[in-house]
């Protein structure tokens, strides 16, 4: 009796306490950690380098990511104190504050040697070495401490107590006042009147949605030859090679994901995840969980590449190997200067949040927009900084003294996932947040796209006729010479109201299910668009056929009801990759207001990397592994059979007893 008692107490206990995956992470002793951590506030050096000469470079860039190395171990100090009870500050300064600033102050004074050594050495450097610790978001609503605003968002409930809002599923965020209702924002600030001489058109590349799962934690832009320079996840669309190591020779070499092979361009971003407790395969692996970049990957279901025009005169074409950032990776510690985060919903596309993850209604998707640079400066492909060598429009749509307009790329991408449950921390429907740097606490404002113009001569130039005279051109066309249409969010044009099903966007993925009614099928980088159930086409096979590029047009791929989706099969494209068992948590959500109840669809889970991706060094894709910590009931009950047994025991003993009484007298 007392062995079967003790079984059902200590299996009980030990179900009540496991973690439900909304970011109360807990270590071996079961303390919680706190709702609102400190980060590590460190100077970006990398962003006051406006001249590097070119034989220093790689000694520069080296040094840059060891600072960012070093600020990422300090963090991770940092955590493990809270974990571990806290210290005072005292004892932070000694342990950690003080140790970072001496190796940043020679790391810093390296850089400053090499550049010494090849020009002038830079000014001022040596003030950037000291960091400071920065008071975590309380979680409990109120503005963002990057930008100081405080639109849309969710107030917090009395019942929301420091575990409710959580720390993320990597014990660094996202928190409750991460996410605000997209119903609440302002309406943006429509684009500029466009002059009699605006090219008016529009060239769309289409790349796939990375369904074959090509992940890497490196930056060949900002971190060049070095292993987990990001220090958090990217998915890569069109060009296949791109890794820390990669030249410019192996870029133009390797393969391509989008449909017209005249474009292999590196287009990446970080990858959105749902913490909802799946481990990854890159949970023990530099960039991924270690860094607290925690959760299942989730695949975008649409990803639109347009390249637009200028509002006041015709664009000149891009120089081939054209670097462009947009965003800051770290603009939750350096400001909002260089943050060009967009945050909306499919149907409210002309409001935009900056700082916030969006809260989308019922049938309206999650999409994320980045608008790059469209003014170059007519000499470099690249600059210190990554960024002086390009530049925005005016509120006029004018390029500063000295550039030139060049086509802006527009990245649009959507995912169908549900807004997270805030009232319970993400219990009942998991969070969304995109990977970051471990200090930048998963901050919506944190993100970024990369691209990289690998466009072969020939198809620039039609890029550039097309936008020019204006037509809506791209691999899937006919050649008419239509005048283009806004895209969507630009401001311009009206904007359709959720589910009604016809928001409109040029080119682009769409992935609908087949069996829904009236969706349009799934496209992406392995099977051919607008038809389904045929077999995988190889990566970088055209979709074209082999029309001459010029007379290819663009049609509008109209978005689908997001709950028709939901309840809809897997396509042929679904199929043909593996996937996971159903997250436990996504079999306990629960009805809510804004959308009807539906099961996470894990049948989505990123594919098998292939054999040259981990040739490269890029972590795979695993199919989705459940951790046992979600707590849902299904998932509780499973793990209760020694609890069962225990019973049965104690049960047994019971009657034993009773029998020994009743033949003693």
């Amino acid at each position: 009796m007392l062995g079967g008692g003790g079984l059902v107490a200590a299996n009980v206990y030990a179900s009540a306490t496991e973690s439900w995956g909304d970011g109360s992470a807990t270590t071996g002793t079961g303390h919680v950690l706190s709702a609102g951590m400190a980060t590590i506030d460190c100077p970006d050096v990398g962003s006051r380098l406006t001249a590097v000469p070119d034989a220093a470079r790689p000694d520069v860039d080296r040094e840059l990511a060891l600072l960012d190395r070093q600020t990422a171990t300090a963090y991770r100090q940092l955590q493990q104190a809270d974990r571990t009870g806290g210290q005072d500050s005292g004892s932070v300064d000694d342990t950690i504050m003080n140790p970072l600033k001496e190796q940043r102050t020679a790391a810093i004074g390296r850089i400053s040697g090499a550049i010494d050594r090849a020009g002038d050495p830079p000014q001022g450097l040596d003030d950037l070495a000291a960091c400071t610790l920065r008071p975590g978001d309380d979680g409990a609503g109120g503005g963002d401490q990057a930008t100081g605003t405080a639109a849309a968002t969710v107030p917090a409930t009395p019942t929301q107590g420091a575990q409710q809002t959580g720390a993320g599923q990597g014990g660094n965020g996202p928190v409750v006042s991460d996410y605000a209702d997209i119903t609440s924002a302002q309406p943006d600030v429509p684009n500029p009147p466009q002059q009699a001489d605006a090219s008016r058109g529009s060239f769309t590349s289409e790349c796939g949605v990375n369904a074959n799962g090509l992940f890497n934690s490196d930056n060949v832009i900002v971190a060049p030859g070095v292993s987990n320079g990001a220090h958090h996840f990217h998915d890569y669309v069109g060009n296949q090679g791109n890794n820390a190591f990669a030249s410019d020779d192996d870029l133009a070499k390797a393969g391509t994901s989008c449909a017209d092979q005249g474009d292999k361009s590196s287009y990446y971003w970080p990858v959105l995840r749902l913490q909802n407790g799946t481990q990854e395969r890159d949970a023990g692996s530099p960039g991924g969980g270690t860094e607290g970049n925690a959760g299942r990957i989730v695949t975008p279901r649409q990803v639109t590449l347009t390249f637009e025009g200028n509002p006041r005169g015709k664009v000149t074409a891009m120089p081939r190997l054209l670097r462009i950032i947009t965003g800051d990776a770290k603009a939750f510690v350096n400001g909002p200067g260089n943050a060009n985060a967009s945050w909306s919903c499919t149907g409210y596309e002309n409001r935009q949040l900056k700082d916030k993850y969006p809260l989308c209604p019922q049938g309206s998707d999650v999409v994320r927009t980045f608008r790059f640079q469209s003014c170059w400066d007519g000499r470099n492909i690249d600059s210190a900084n990554h960024r002086t060598h390009v530049a925005f429009t005016g509120l006029d749509g004018s390029c500063p003294a000295g550039f030139r307009p060049i086509p802006q790329l527009v990245q649009r991408i959507v995912y169908d996932v549900r807004a997270p449950s805030l009232q319970d921390g993400g219990r009942t429907v998991p969070l969304f947040a995109v990977d970051s740097f471990p200090e930048q606490l998963h901050k919506p404002v944190t993100d970024h796209g990369d691209f990289i113009n690998v466009f072969d001569e020939d198809l620039m130039g039609e890029m550039v006729d097309c936008i020019n005279s204006g037509r809506s051109c791209g691999p899937d066309g006919g050649g008419s010479g239509t005048t283009a249409t806004p895209t969507a969010g630009s401001g311009s044009g009206p904007t359709a109201a959720p589910g009604d099903g016809t928001t409109a966007q040029p080119g682009g993925d769409t992935s609908a299910s087949a069996s829904a009614p009236g969706a349009e099928p799934r496209t992406d980088a392995t099977t051919t668009p607008g038809r389904t159930g045929e077999q995988p086409r190889p990566t970088g096979q055209s979709h074209t056929g082999g029309q001459p590029r010029a007379t290819r047009e663009a049609h509008p791929a109209k978005e689908t009801h997001a709950a028709e989706r939901d309840h809809a099969q897997p396509t042929a494209t679904q199929q043909d990759r593996p996937s996971a068992s159903a997250s436990p948590a996504a079999s306990a959500e629960a009805p809510r207001p804004t959308r009807p109840a539906q099961a996470t669809r894990s049948a989505e889970t990123i594919a098998s990397a292939s054999a040259a991706a981990t040739a490269a060094g890029q972590v795979p894709p695993a199919a989705a592994q459940p951790q046992g910590t979600q707590g849902a009931l299904a998932e509780t009950g499973s793990h209760l059979w020694p609890a069962a047994l225990g019973t049965l025991l104690a049960l047994s003993g019971l009657v034993m007893l009773v029998r020994a009484r009743r033949l003693r007298y």
